[in-house]
Order: C-alpha cells, then sequence, then structure tokens
C-alpha cells in the first residue's frame, strides 16, 4: 500500500520538483500540497502533469490529518519549518524535512516531541548521493591532512550562509581533526571577511550567483601537494533520489535521524549507489563528484550503467594531475 505524502512549500523550485516525483514514485502518492502561493490551484496542474484533484491548500493545519497523510515533506525556509515542524508532529505524522539554518537546539525539541508522538522526523543537509559521498571522503581526508578550506557555492537566492552541507561538512571533520589554527597567526584582512567564516580553525567562503544550484569543494594542504573533493549538484533532480528515500524510510523511526548515510543500506562509498539502486531507488542524476591530487596520474571513473556502475578508467601518466571524477547520467 503507497505511503501518502503531503508535501509544504509544494510550489517552489524543490516543491514542484518533489511533488512531480512522489507522484512519479512507486510506494508513495501525492495526497495534500500547501503553499502561500497558488492556493486553491491543483497541483498537477502546477508540476505540468495532469489534474490530479489535489488542491494547494490555504493553511498548512489543512493537511494534517494523520487518517489522510502519513508522511510530510518540508522544504521551505527556516523561520517557516520552524513552526510548521512542530504542528506536523503534533499532529502524529512523520516528516522529512530538507530546510536548513535550523538550530541544534531545535532538531533536540523535535526529537522529544517526535517521541512523545510516536513518529518520526529525517533531516540531511543535502540529499544528493554525490555529496554524501564527498562529505564521507573529507571527513576521512581530514584525519591526515588537517589543513583544510570549504567553498560552497549556491543560487543567489539561497538566504542561510554557509550553507547546511558546509556545516555538516565542518562538524564531521572537526569529530576527526580536532580543533587547531590554521594559516599565518600574522594574518590580516585588507577587505573584512574575505578570509571567510571560521570553525575550530577551519575556513568556510560562500558564493551566491545565479546560475548555480549546489556545488561544495574541500580543499586539503599538505606539503607539496593539494587535495580537492568537490561536488556539484548540475539540477535540483540529483536531489530527488534520496527525498523519495528518506520519505519511504523516516515511517520506520521513532525520534529524529540525521543524514543519509543512516538510512542508506550500509555506508561503504562507493557501494552507497549500488545499495540504493537495490533498494529500489534510481542511482541518482544530474550531479558529478570529483578528487583532484597533485601531482599524479588523470583517472576519470565514468557511469553510463543503470544498475551497478560499470567503471571506464583512463590513466594519463604525463599529467600534472591525479584527477578523480565520478560522473552518473542516468535517466
Amino acid at each position: 500500500m503507497a505511503l501518502k505524502v503531503g508535501v509544504i512549500g509544494a510550489c517552489g523550485r524543490m516543491g514542484r520538483n518533489i511533488c512531480a516525483y512522489v507522484s512519479a514514485e512507486e510506494g508513495l502518492e501525492l495526497v495534500a500540497a500547501y503553499d502561500k502561493s497558488f492556493t486553491g490551484e491543483d497541483i498537477g496542474l502546477l508540476i505540468g502533469a495532469k489534474e490530479n484533484g489535489v488542491l494547494v491548500a490555504k493553511r498548512v493545519e489543512d493537511i494534517l490529518d494523520k487518517n489522510k497523510v502519513d508522511v510530510i515533506i518540508d522544504f521551505t525556509i527556516a523561520q517557516a519549518a520552524i513552526e510548521n515542524i512542530p504542528k506536523v508532529l503534533a499532529a502524529g505524522i512523520n516528516v522529512v524535512v530538507g530546510t536548513t539554518g535550523i538550530g541544534d537546539d531545535k532538531w533536540q525539541e523535535y526529537d522529544k516531541l517526535a517521541k512523545e508522538n510516536n513518529v518520526g522526523i529525517f533531516f540531511a543537509a543535502n540529499y544528493a548521493i554525490g555529496a554524501v559521498l564527498m562529505m564521507q571522503f573529507a571527513e576521512q581526508a581530514a584525519k591526515y591532512m588537517p589543513h583544510v578550506e570549504v567553498i560552497e557555492l549556491h543560487h543567489d537566492k539561497k538566504l542561510d550562509a554557509p550553507s547546511g552541507t558546509a556545516v555538516t561538512t565542518l562538524k564531521r571533520m572537526a569529530a576527526v581533526r580536532g580543533e587547531m589554527a590554521q594559516g599565518n597567526p600574522e594574518e590580516y584582512e585588507k577587505i573584512a571577511g574575505s578570509r571567510g567564516g571560521e570553525y575550530q580553525g577551519m575556513r568556510v567562503h560562500s558564493v551566491r550567483l545565479p546560475g548555480y544550484v549546489a556545488h561544495q569543494e574541500v580543499i586539503f594542504g599538505g606539503v607539496g601537494q593539494t587535495l580537492t573533493i568537490r561536488h556539484d549538484s548540475l539540477s535540483r533532480e540529483s536531489f530527488m533520489p534520496g527525498i523519495m528515500l528518506a520519505a519511504k524510510k523516516v515511517v520506520t523511526f521513532k525520534g529524529l535521524v540525521r543524514d543519509l548515510d543512516n538510512i542508506s543500506p550500509g555506508v561503504y562509498p562507493f557501494f552507497i549507489l549500488y545499495l540504493i539502486v537495490v533498494a529500489g531507488i534510481p542511482v541518482s542524476f544530474d550531479q558529478s563528484l570529483t578528487f583532484c591530487v597533485r601531482p599524479l596520474y588523470v583517472i576519470n571513473f565514468i557511469d553510463s550503467s543503470f544498475l551497478f556502475p560499470i567503471l571506464n578508467v583512463s590513466f594519463s601518466l604525463y599529467s600534472p594531475d591525479l584527477y578523480f571524477s565520478y560522473l552518473s547520467y542516468i535517466d
């Protein structure tokens, strides 16, 4: 029997994508939608599909009936989500959250409220599978190369900085790296803020420009070498398989669960992609994952298969860089 799903923020850029994917996803059924815009209109038409009889509600309370909705997906802004999440949990409905900028104290409150109401709540800073791998690899690298900076790049409509992905990456690296100062202790800024934000000695830089979706570089420096780990979401579709997986899994939780690592069946980096396929979720697309190490070889890993990645490897011994790239183009 399909899980009945409602979407908060249904008419935004992410919301429309989510509604379209829920409508097409086996095991899920779109039954409710809420947004401050387009109230009373059919969400099927708004996402470019046929009329489906699901009208955009005027109030979030109008879609919070646990007898009609199993899971709510919230992709809004922090201010709205902070108001909506307690209402969803108090109504006895499971919730998947993709909204960033919510403080840790609030997540503790939501965990308690979810347990009191015997429901699950799931949050990930990034739902792209490639981003999960990027954070895992950065965490491993930080053990051996503690000098690191993060550059995250997003569209110019994003409100919070740094991104939730950057914050999660910094926290994961700090857990294995420890706090340490890096850079010249006598350095100074000619323009305020030019060295970026600081977290336990690590610097983070936020770029906001039209044309970007969601991108991040983690740059490590060592004696005579650098290591760059980069993930690029080329469209919002890259987040959809992770969101669909979370919607199916959250009904099995009691309380708060965070990050895709904790719901994917296995966390060994390269096999996450395969295992998600086994679990019935398509391999994510419209994203790339890149590694660069100076100075060695060139290695390109390209996935053009429908199931377990078939890797095509090429070496260029004369190259000044070791370049390791994972690209997924699955339709």
